[in-house]
């Protein structure tokens, strides 16, 4: 049996499997195509917006968008969900999820998440932390930043990227066993219905 690089399928027991159950587990928690689409801040990109291919779930897109999300939302930028969504289009990402991942790193989340990379930063270029208060401000961010902005955004790029990996690949990873799961339940009940 063969199953294409691009299609959504799944190759078990020398059987194509489609991905239609883990599109229905990942479509409940996806935001609704609409409001996506007509969100004020993602209006710059006009008609790009309206390529179906953005908006299909398949294991390809999702776990791009997975990397995309997770990537931008490490980023310390504002309005991480233009760049997001800017590059869930570049590389045909599912656009909803990657812009909707953007907020995995939050108001909540962001002092410890940034204080974790700038940690990081701080162990890859061997140089020692300094006293680190973060505040969610313009000023906080122009002061801190003039004196470790190295080690801080050299943290964000590294756990954006490892954050992506495990992203894309856990997603690859979870797409396929839900599959699976699937396959052998549905070929339990058949069996069960036999007898």
């Amino acid at each position: 049996m063969f199953c294409p690089q691009d299609s959504d399928c799944v190759l078990i027991n020398g059987v194509v499997v489609t991905g239609i159950m883990a599109r229905k587990f990942i479509k409940r928690f996806m935001p609704d195509v609409h409001s996506v689409r007509n969100h004020k801040i993602l209006q710059i990109f006009g008609t790009l917006l309206h390529n179906p291919n953005l908006w299909h779930l398949n294991r390809y897109s999702v776990s791009r968008a997975f990397a995309v999300g997770l990537f931008m939302a490490s980023m310390p930028i504002p309005f991480q969900m233009l760049p997001a969504a800017f590059m869930a289009i570049l590389i045909h990402a599912n656009l909803p999820i990657s812009v909707a991942l953007v907020w995995v790193i939050n108001p909540v989340t962001m002092p410890p998440f940034f204080y974790f990379c700038y940690k990081v930063g701080t162990w890859i270029l061997q140089t020692p932390p300094q006293p680190f208060k973060f505040e969610i401000s313009w000023d906080w961010l122009v002061q801190q930043l003039a004196h470790d902005w190295q080690p801080f955004l050299l943290g964000c790029i590294v756990v954006g990227f490892a954050l992506a990996l495990v992203g894309y690949f856990g997603m690859r990873i979870f797409w396929r066993w839900h599959v699976v799961r699937e396959w052998e339940a549905r070929k339990t009940r058949r069996n069960t219905a036999k007898r």
